[in-house]
């Protein structure tokens, strides 16, 4: 059994001065429930053991506001892969991880992630909110072995729970 974690990023600033898409911070308030969910984590003994984020400014933002609140040490790959990707590019990411891992955490973007759910699991409808977090249990022992229809949603967080 493998756990995959999907943390889609949190509250981007439209009003902030970026140049394109992929340069566009997080708001305080992304910051702020980034910060929610990695202490969420932490305390509820979820932290990741890989972490793969989307290249982009405002997921790697929520990533370290996460990290730093719940203390998490994770190893952290940046992958432009995961920007702009579809649910078939993601599953590469996910069946590329080490199998030393027992979970893995991916930060990235709608509406990849809640395509990314239903691919896994066999369907369903899934929106992921900004800052949400999704734990998929898969029915693997290998992450190369990750696949459609393997996988079952455990739990989604939404941070507007936890204020």
């Amino acid at each position: 059994m493998k756990t995959l974690l999907l943390f889609r990023h949190g509250k981007s600033d439209w009003q902030a001065s970026y140049g394109q898409d992929h340069d566009r911070p997080l708001k305080k308030r992304g910051r702020t429930a980034a910060a929610r969910m990695g202490r969420l984590l932490a305390e509820a003994g979820e932290v990741p053991e890989r972490i793969v984020t989307s290249s982009a400014l405002r997921a790697r933002q929520t990533l370290e506001a996460a990290a730093r609140a719940g203390g998490w040490t994770a190893p952290v790959q940046v992958s432009r892969a995961l920007y702009e990707a579809s649910p078939e590019t993601v599953l590469d990411v996910v069946r590329a991880a080490p199998d030393e891992a027992r979970s893995l955490m991916l930060v990235g973007h709608e509406p990849t992630w809640s395509a990314l759910v239903r691919l896994l699991i066999g369907g369903g409808s899934v929106r992921f909110p900004t800052a949400a977090i999704a734990r998929i249990d898969l029915d693997v022992t290998a992450w190369s072995d990750a696949a459609a229809g393997r996988g079952t949603l455990i739990w989604f967080l939404i941070p507007r729970f936890f204020e």
